[in-house]
């Protein structure tokens, strides 16, 4: 539709409600269907810089005073009070949603009348609760017309929350951002939350309501959770407490923290509750989703005692006989293990309380490894779960060993007396023995799940793996599982018809950190690597969908690249040195196109970026270098210290 003509239908559809129908007989039914016209054209996306201008522009008049100004809010404010006709209210509230969906910053200005007419319709609904429950009223046309329009208004009051505190799905805990990585940096894809009000076009123009101006929403958060929150939460309909439950998974850490203790208590406990006592399995799923995104909040993260209250929670639904609760539970479990991890990353190791506590870690192990035997939708959240675990388990031969010499120095004389250090000692290798042994399985699932799993559970395995790569503890080199593990990742870089999971195994070649790391796999790597980026023009695009996603992958093999060829001058493999001797014209060629192209480091904006990138290329350039130089290869040697120095 042709940007200028939205309003024009929006204004149309709002003058035909307000002038009334000809036909009386069928004024309700006509009405009802206007609105959902009217709900249509303000859910469409992208959002309308027209339309949020006509809304603006209401607000700005000072309709919320007088209640005299002629537009759509005030018509969508007007009939979603008519709560004896519940038709109309229905479609009137969903509108005031899609509103609050694609025109968020528009919420705050009118957040007074949003929460006044929600709370208005839940007073008198919930109080007349009790008699819809006699037996008189049970499955009455007007008991289930009364609850959906219920769900509908706690679902604007959802939705308002939301867009007041700047929502945009769950928080991102992970230290290595892809804008901060070169090559990978230049091809972002900004993932939509489709549970997130639309915020992008909002950016984009400058008569908007400043969201800043309005804080974090937590005023907003404080007035549904002591007016609205206590008449729904205890609702006898199950689909309305699954409703209100899921109110608290839109809600962000900036909020919480502004909340007193009371308050997060309040929904803390209430989440819980929710998860482990309510009886209708929608409302224990409704709990876990919540669970899963209160829980990566840094000040819920680092909490001990919280986490073991939602890990118990968690833990029940993953053993629940319907499927979809087993779902939302993995994926709650996925989120409080990516937390744990985070926040061992953050404090030494044990330092947290229980959470980082060897039993904590244990149940979330072995409660993930049953898992992996679940259906795809579970088993991919079960993958991305033993991800994070593998990365925080101690795999050191002792970790009494590993213990930094600082911690050494505070320790008293008398425990380092001779037997406690036995004891010690003993302990420690006996955990981590136990370790290794439970990583062994965590490896050995991930093998099974690439072949037995569909493509979200491949790609979920693949970035498990580049996790189990950054445990610091862990000799790659050592390992038996480790050439069987860099293998399956050649494969499905090789192989694999899907992009996404191409680019996540190339990712995961990446991360380990020396050429000792890769073991006996280094030269197939480099090899099968090389290859790859030498034919990705000849590749078959298996499907539309890839096409969106091969310049990643192109960025991402650059990355792959420069990084393992860094380390091609520490190998002893004669092979190996032959095989670029052989290739140099085609590496050549490469580093020419990355020097010289976008692809390098011309415009490029950020300048800390364009400088790692110009260290990754002059590393690679220099192995290579001192590679040729070895093989008596001079001339080849020169010319790619040539291309180093012109940089």
């Amino acid at each position: 539709m042709p940007p200028n003509l939205l309003p024009i239908v929006v204004t149309s559809i709002r003058t035909r409600i307000e002038e009334g129908f000809w036909m009386k007989s069928d004024r309700s039914s006509l009405l009802a269907a206007a609105i959902g016209c009217l709900t249509l054209a303000l859910s469409t996306s992208p959002s309308s810089a027209q339309i949020r201008k006509m809304l603006y522009d209401e607000v700005s008049s000072g309709y919320i005073v007088t209640e005299k100004k002629s537009g759509v809010l005030s018509t969508l404010f007007e009939y979603s009070m008519q709560w004896s006709c519940p038709t109309i209210c229905l479609e009137a509230l969903q509108a005031l949603k899609a509103v609050s969906h694609n025109y968020p910053n528009i919420v705050s200005a009118c957040w007074e009348k949003v929460s006044a007419i929600v709370h208005g319709f839940l007073s008198t609904v919930c109080l007349e609760a009790p008699s819809r429950q006699s037996s008189d009223h049970v499955g009455s046309p007007s008991s289930f017309n009364n609850e959906k329009v219920l769900i509908t208004a706690i679902k604007v009051l959802d939705e308002g929350l939301r867009a007041v505190s700047g929502f945009q799905g769950t928080e991102d805990l992970s230290d290595d951002k892809l804008m901060d990585i070169p090559f990978a940096s230049d091809c972002i894809r900004m993932k939509k939350v489709s549970s997130a009000p639309s915020y992008e076009l909002e950016c984009k123009d400058d008569v908007i309501v400043n969201f800043e101006s309005c804080g974090s929403g937590s005023q907003q958060w404080c007035e549904a959770i002591e007016k609205h929150m206590p008449l729904i939460l205890c609702h006898s309909s199950a689909m309305v407490r699954a409703a209100s439950v899921t109110c608290f998974a839109g809600m962000t850490s900036s909020v919480f923290i502004c909340f007193s203790k009371e308050k997060q208590d309040f929904i803390l406990s209430s989440l819980v509750h929710a998860a482990v006592h309510d009886n209708v399995p929608s409302v224990r799923s409704a709990a876990c989703r919540a669970i899963g995104i209160i829980s990566c909040f840094p000040q819920v993260c680092q909490s001990a005692e919280v986490l073991d209250k939602f890990i118990h929670a968690v833990e029940i639904n993953t053993r629940d006989a319907l499927i979809s609760v087993r779902i939302t539970a993995s994926w709650a479990l996925a989120n409080i293990c990516d937390a744990i991890c985070h926040s061992d990353r953050i404090l030494p190791y044990g330092q947290m309380g229980s959470n980082s506590n060897t039993q904590v870690i244990v149940s979330l192990s072995e409660c993930a490894l049953h898992l992996t035997k679940d259906g795809d939708k579970v088993k991919s959240n079960a993958v991305r779960a033993l991800g994070y675990i593998s990365r925080i388990l101690k795999s050191s031969t002792s970790k009494f060993q590993g213990t930094s010499a600082g911690h050494h120095d505070r320790m008293t004389d008398a425990y380092l007396n001779s037997e406690n250090l036995m004891v010690c000692q003993q302990n420690c290798a006996s955990d981590s023995l136990q370790d290794l042994n439970r990583l062994e399985r965590i490896v050995h699932a991930f093998i099974s799940c690439i072949t037995t799993g569909n493509v979200k559970v491949q790609w979920n395995v693949c970035h498990a793996l580049g996790n189990l790569f950054l445990n610091e503890t862990l000799r790659l080199q050592d390992m038996d599982w480790t050439p069987v593990v860099f293998g399956v990742l050649l494969q499905l870089l090789r192989n694999s018809s899907n992009f996404k999971i191409r680019i996540q195994a190339a990712a995961a070649l990446a991360v380990p950190m020396s050429m000792q790391d890769y073991g006996l796999s280094f030269s197939e790597i480099v090899q099968s690597v090389e290859h790859v980026m030498e034919n990705i023009d000849d590749d078959q695009i298996s499907g539309p969908s890839n096409f969106k996603y091969r310049v990643s992958l192109q960025k991402q093999l650059t990355l792959t690249m420069l990084h393992i060829l860094r380390f091609t001058s520490s190998t002893n493999d004669q092979n190996l040195k032959d095989f670029l001797v052989k290739k140099a014209s085609i590496l050549e060629d490469w580093f020419k196109g990355l020097c010289s192209s976008g692809e390098g480091m011309l415009d490029v904006q950020d300048k800390c970026i364009a400088d790692r990138k110009r260290v990754l290329i002059s590393g690679a350039l220099q192995s290579l270098i001192e590679v040729y130089k070895e093989k008596q290869q001079d001339a080849i040697a020169q010319k790619f210290e040539e291309l180093k120095n012109n940089m």
